[in-house]
């Protein structure tokens, strides 16, 4: 299993940690922003595979920005 962190762009957490077996993501822990709106996104993509991942949250948006930590967490399964 290979742990990976991710520093994120342009949003309100820092840092997203996460676990990957083969494929599947485990252990997801986002750094700072919304918490219980982190802890839901990590629950619910919990041993899906990067792809899975991407292909739901990949183009996200938070308010006038770009992107949002959800985004950001499709683009650190796939990095």
């Amino acid at each position: 299993m290979e742990k990976i962190s991710y520093t994120t762009k342009g949003t309100c957490a820092t840092k997203i940690e996460f676990e990957k077996d083969g494929d599947i993501i485990r252990n997801i822990k986002f750094t700072g922003g919304c918490n219980g709106n982190l802890k839901a996104i990590a629950k619910l993509c919990e041993g899906m595979t990067a792809q899975e991942i991407s292909s739901k949250l990949k183009g996200n948006t938070c308010g006038a920005k770009s992107t949002s930590c959800a985004d950001q967490l499709a683009k650190a399964v796939m990095s």
